[in-house]
């Protein structure tokens, strides 16, 4: 079993079940109707959302344990999501495949992230969307959520790079209240990007 699993082997979920906030904001810019692809979805409150404005959703994610509390809250709230236990090191996005892909506290080593960054930019269809939103190196201070790990943490610049080929209408760090579950709460530093493929 391994971390994430152990985190999420309880009957709690750790960011609870409302969606993230930014998603929630946001949502009306996807594509409506379209495929979405959600990376690093753990328990599922993100995709569960999305399923539920009609969208077809694929949810991966390394720990099996989340994934399974994923199905019991889709079934609770009456929408299919299909599942893909996998690590992202792994998980093949095949090019012009997915209208939108989320991203929410997808926290990858930085080699993997530009890796992971640049088949996303691949993997949208024309007028695709790629929305995202991760934690920046000042959270440290803040330490109400995210990883412990400088080299884990996204700042803007560093987005702008990796997703070249997108057309940014949202990249910016800024500083929010987070409030999901028990895993984030209180103020925090974040970075937030919504980018379209033309």
């Amino acid at each position: 079993m391994n971390a994430w699993d152990q985190r999420y082997d309880n009957d709690a979920f750790y960011y609870g079940t409302a969606p993230n906030d930014f998603l929630r904001e946001h949502v009306g810019d996807l594509p409506p109707g379209g495929r979405v692809l959600c990376l690093a979805e753990g328990e599922g409150r993100n995709a569960v959302f999305l399923a539920k404005q009609g969208v077809a959703v694929t949810a991966v994610d390394q720990s099996r344990v989340g994934l399974a509390k994923l199905q019991r809250l889709a079934e609770q709230e009456g929408v299919h999501v299909a599942t893909v236990v996998a690590d992202l090191a792994q998980f093949p996005i095949a090019p012009q495949s997915w209208d939108a892909i989320v991203a929410i506290w997808c926290h990858l080593p930085q080699p993997l992230r530009a890796v992971v960054h640049a088949a996303c930019v691949r993997g949208l269809m024309p007028g695709g969307v790629f929305l995202l939103e991760a934690y920046t190196p000042r959270q440290l201070e803040f330490g109400t959520g995210g990883p412990p790990v400088v080299e884990l943490l996204m700042t803007g610049d560093a987005l702008r790079q990796e997703l070249a080929g997108l057309n940014p209408q949202i990249l910016a760090e800024t500083e929010r209240a987070v409030h999901e579950g028990h895993g984030h709460r209180g103020p925090s530093a974040v970075v937030q990007a919504l980018a379209r493929k033309a």
